[in-house]
């Protein structure tokens, strides 16, 4: 069934690198089947006592939602008597973020294990793999390869996700697979997609981090789980974080420090005039806030932001923060599903304001008429995606006020024909790993 390998399977890592083992200290591993192997040992599991591992782990899900494992597997697992299908999400639409990327170029067989696991457990009648075109190498060749070894329960196909923003969303990701237009997420109603979601059959949709984490938690189990992070928020998690040479993927127990996480000192912080935490969907907090802050979502929340699928973004003083911002809400607009009003209307008028605010003249809008347009549209599109926007401008318009002020005061500041620091377009490739305890 799987490649045999001659040596006593390896012992269980004890620090908090755990998904970076065997990547961290130089070079680029290579990805194969063998060497995966060589470093994790092979699957022992029984498929029907994994989802009592996984509630026992406290598992959460990381691709941005923190919604428990186990009680997302069980809802799919008594959706129907139907087999239900799995997919391993790697869509990462998500532009400032590389985790999953990383993972599927330098780790796909752990992120396979974890969908292979699934499917045993759930009985499913497909996996898939559903990740865009950068990554889609990597993953056919892995795939291949345990094909060969006739390693899983049942044959792993491979789907491509669109570049879009709100590509892995579940929903989206169900309406790709589907075959119909783009990815575009359904509109919220009672059946959701773990009862009717691919060909009808209720549907698990796992982000790759997540599925990476099942494989080693049914390796280990689930008291080497708990061994690292804090009893309410158990293990570790991706982390990229944005630096001056090039984004680094960081992995981090939850319950440490977010700045210690982050690499971020003192005088790193001197000379930052906001963190941006979860993305473009996320929010910005004072580098005060930021310094306090542990890697927990709960705390972020109370914060007023979210840690969402990891992303970290120090703005450095010499950046104007109304440009970035101006620019990343109207990649946004343009990244909307364009089938509700707050996304079609909303996001247009939040994306002209900020543009008037950022490089218009002396003036510009004003700031509580900003904030009335995010009102408008929180909670009233088809799926969350105005919602983050709302929030990465209402946090903006607080963390920013000063910066807003001299805009009104004396038009667009010199920093505004600057470089862009957030990337609003395309993916480039990250090898830059780091462990934080």
């Amino acid at each position: 069934m799987s490649l045999t390998i001659p040596h006593a399977a390896p012992a269980a890592p004890r620090t908090s690198t755990r998904l970076l083992h065997g990547l961290v200290g130089g070079g680029v591993p290579d990805p194969g089947l063998r060497n995966h192997l060589e470093r994790w040992g092979e699957l022992h599991h029984q498929p029907h006592r994994l989802i009592d591992q996984l509630e026992a782990s406290g598992l959460v899900g990381h691709g941005g939602a923190w919604f428990p494992v186990a009680a997302k597997w069980r809802a799919v697992a008594g959706a129907s008597r139907r087999r239900p299908v799995v997919v391993a999400n790697g869509a990462e639409g998500e532009p400032a973020s590389r985790k999953d990327a990383l993972l599927l170029a330098q780790a796909p067989h752990l992120v396979l294990d974890g969908l292979a696991l699934a499917a045993s457990a759930l009985g499913a009648q497909q996996a898939i793999v559903y990740v865009p075109a950068s990554s889609m190498p990597t993953v056919e060749v892995a795939v291949a390869e345990r094909r060969a070894s006739r390693l899983d329960p049942l044959a792993i196909e491979l789907a491509e996700s669109p570049e879009t923003f709100i590509a892995g969303q579940e929903s989206a990701v169900v309406s790709a697979l589907a075959g119909r237009r783009g990815a575009v997420p359904s509109f919220a109603g009672l059946t959701t997609i773990r009862e009717r979601g691919v060909g009808g059959r209720p549907t698990l949709v796992q982000n790759v981090e997540t599925l990476a984490h099942v494989a080693l938690l049914a390796r280990f189990g689930a008291d080497w789980f708990r061994g690292v992070g804090t009893p309410q928020n158990p293990g570790t998690m991706l982390l990229t974080v944005s630096r001056p040479g090039g984004p680094m993927v960081v992995e981090a127990a939850l319950g440490s420090s977010l700045r210690a996480a982050a690499g971020l000192g003192d005088d790193d912080l001197a000379h930052t005039s906001a963190v941006l935490l979860g993305g473009y969907g996320g929010a910005w907090v004072s580098p005060q806030v930021f310094a306090e802050l542990p890697v927990a979502e709960k705390a972020a929340r109370r914060a007023g932001a979210t840690l969402g699928a990891g992303v970290i973004v120090p703005l450095p003083l010499d950046v104007c923060p109304l440009a970035e911002m101006a620019d990343v809400v109207r990649y946004m607009e343009g990244q909307g599903a364009g089938q509700c009003g707050p996304c079609v209307h909303g996001l247009a008028e939040l994306a002209d304001n900020m543009d008037r605010l950022a490089f218009g003249g002396r003036g510009g809008p004003r700031v509580d008429s900003i904030l009335e347009i995010c009102t408008l549209v929180e909670g009233r599109g088809a799926c969350r995606h105005p919602d983050g926007v709302a929030r990465f401008v209402r946090s903006g318009l607080g963390v920013f006020a000063d910066e807003i002020a001299s805009h009104q005061r004396r038009g667009p500041c010199p920093r505004t024909r600057a470089a862009r620091l957030l990337p609003v377009t395309g993916r480039t490739e990250t090898r830059r790993l780091v462990s934080r305890a």
